[in-house]
């Protein structure tokens, strides 16, 4: 299921959602002319579209609408929680799997909020995939890269849900209550619909805003990393969707 999930999702995002509508046009240029040319370009221009930055970059920051954490917020914390943005694989400096950057990054932030708050640490995120689960790597990064314990890995979880509904017994058992929730500003909105379904109060701490300098004539080519705030934005949204179709009642 999950991996049927995640090609579906890889099928809709660019750069292969708009590609296919323009493989799908052309396919259909001898039966229909003018019905397939218009796919075709349609796909084009979406494609480019889609990896411009000054198209994409407004509608990443669309969704970090949650602003920074104030230290003041976190009094009512008992604890903090690090939600796993993916791992780096079989990574030959490190003689095996490890955290990637996005994760990194969200493990470091986490670090600051311990050192400034003593709460203790839960980190999520499991392997669907195989291999060594999420959770694992980053209590290794936390413990032996920041000093900083790990009191808690839950390391089942595929997805955000998961990192929610999971998380949250063993909390629970602990007596947790309200935590401190560390994600990117982009997946925060997200993660705190799950967090709240699954009985958690969610203080958010969001890291990593992708709000960059005024526009240059350069953000108006496509570049990788226009395409990557597309996907980004695309992403959540859909997935903000589904979490709503979802919710009870």
């Amino acid at each position: 299921m999950f991996f049927l999930k995640k090609l579906l999702t890889a099928l809709a995002l660019p750069p292969a959602g708009p590609l296919l509508l323009a493989a799908l046009g052309l396919l259909l240029m001898r039966r229909r002319p003018r019905f397939g040319k218009a796919l075709a370009w349609s796909g084009l221009v979406l494609l480019w579209l889609l990896s411009t930055p000054v198209v994409t970059r407004p509608m990443l920051t669309s969704i970090e609408n949650v602003p920074p954490l104030d230290f003041a917020q976190a009094k009512g914390a008992q604890a903090i929680v690090v939600l796993g943005g993916g791992s780096y694989l079989a990574a030959p400096e490190y003689g095996g799997d490890t955290v990637n950057s996005r994760t990194l990054e969200r493990l470091r932030y986490a670090a600051r909020l311990q050192r400034e708050t003593r709460l203790p640490i839960l980190v999520s995120g499991g392997a669907p995939l195989g291999g060594v689960p999420e959770a694992h790597n980053m209590q290794a990064a936390l413990e032996k890269e920041f000093g900083v314990k790990v009191r808690w890995a839950e390391d089942a979880s595929a997805d955000t849900r998961g990192n929610a509904h999971l998380s949250a017994p063993m909390l629970r058992e602990a007596g947790v209550k309200r935590v401190l929730l560390v994600t990117h500003a982009w997946h925060m909105r997200r993660a705190l619909g799950e967090f709240a379904a699954a009985g958690l109060d969610a203080i958010p701490a969001p890291t990593g805003y992708g709000i960059g300098a005024p526009p240059t004539l350069l953000d108006f080519l496509p570049s990788p990393g226009g395409l990557w705030a597309g996907r980004i934005a695309l992403n959540e949204w859909l997935g903000q969707l589904v979490q709503r179709l979802a919710a009870p009642g």
